[in-house]
């Protein structure tokens, strides 16, 4: 059969102990690599395990010469191929799944940075069909996780402001990420789960303060946000080092790694607005830097939306969360 390598990347943690093994399983890991006395028993069966021993052929790019190599090994009807060199570009890597189109072979390349794994991902906009990456530490499985299945995209719909009010003080986080963030960006957040608002970043400063692209002042501490796999945080949970999602205007969306927040009581308001039959609420600070973005995608001051207005939210389909996840059974948030 012909290898689509369209469908889903992997990324493959290569292990070299037995708790190295059970450890990257137990932080997300889905693929191992390693010889297969490292692997515990009781992982068999229940995560993907490679190694030479299994049929993974092995090969080091030096030469134009090693790409024919790769080449007839893939003839002779190889499973999956690990590619490995000290410096594998771009084009040596177009050149070798160029000549492999058609052929049932999986491609795996050995990266040493994590920074690379997007990259050879996207290598002739189809790319490898996994990644085999050695962790310094055990965290960045979970980073690596995170990446291969975050929410790439959220659907966003108009809704119509209901009733603007002010709600007192109250403690408010602002949301200070290690990115800088664009016009049109922003972080989800809501009262309740079944509507979260777009909150833009403050990449747009005030007449009385300078552009922080790095930061959206997100509201009240219990609003949700949107983790990277579509899981949902308390803004109080947050803190740095944890990952969210930054969502766009149109819809698309990045990680971002927060490196700071900062909780301080400040004045509230309240925005609520309904698409359709189902209604929703976000708590803000009440500040000229503060913005939701409008119907057409732009930014719009919390200090001048008033009712009849339309805002971009994301409505979740569902009612209820636990611990963050979707939840099928009756709760009602009001």
């Amino acid at each position: 059969m012909k290898q689509d390598r369209s469908e889903a990347k992997e990324i493959i943690i290569e292990v070299k102990t037995p708790k190295e093994a059970v450890e990257a399983a137990s932080r997300g890991a889905t693929a191992l690599f390693g010889p297969s006395n490292v692997i515990p028993p009781e992982l068999e069966g229940k995560i993907k395990i490679y190694s030479e021993e299994s049929g993974i052929t092995v090969i080091s790019l030096k030469s134009p010469s090693d790409i024919e190599l790769i080449y007839r090994t893939a003839k002779t009807g190889a499973p999956a191929i690990l590619i490995e060199t000290s410096d594998l570009r771009i084009i040596p890597l177009e050149n070798i799944l160029a000549k492999l189109e058609g052929l049932d072979t999986k491609i795996f390349v050995r990266v040493d940075r994590i920074e690379d794994v997007e990259t050879f991902f996207g290598v002739l906009e189809k790319g490898v069909d996994g990644v085999v990456y050695r962790a310094s530490n055990m965290e960045e499985v979970s980073l690596l996780r995170d990446y291969l299945n975050y929410v790439r995209h959220v659907d966003l719909v108009a809704a119509k402001v209901k009733d603007v009010v002010n709600v007192g003080i109250g403690e408010r986080a602002c949301i200070d990420t290690t990115s800088m963030l664009r016009v049109g960006e922003g972080l989800l957040a809501g009262c309740m789960s079944r509507m979260l608002f777009l909150v833009h970043s403050e990449v747009i400063g005030s007449s009385f303060t300078e552009p922080r692209p790095f930061r959206i002042n997100a509201g009240a501490v219990h609003l949700y946000t949107l983790g990277p796999l579509g899981n949902t945080y308390y803004l109080s949970e947050l803190k740095a080092g944890k990952r969210v999602l930054i969502v766009s205007k149109d819809g698309s969306s990045r990680i971002a790694t927060i490196g700071r927040v900062k909780i301080e009581r400040r004045p509230l308001i309240m925005i609520s607005a309904e698409f359709d039959t189902t209604d929703g609420s976000v708590i803000l600070q009440n500040a000229e830097t503060i913005r939701l973005v409008s119907r057409n995608g732009e930014p719009i001051e919390v200090t001048r939306i008033s009712p009849g207005e339309e805002v971009l939210v994301h409505l979740s389909g569902r009612s209820g969360r636990h611990m963050g996840m979707n939840v099928e059974e009756s709760i009602n948030e009001i």
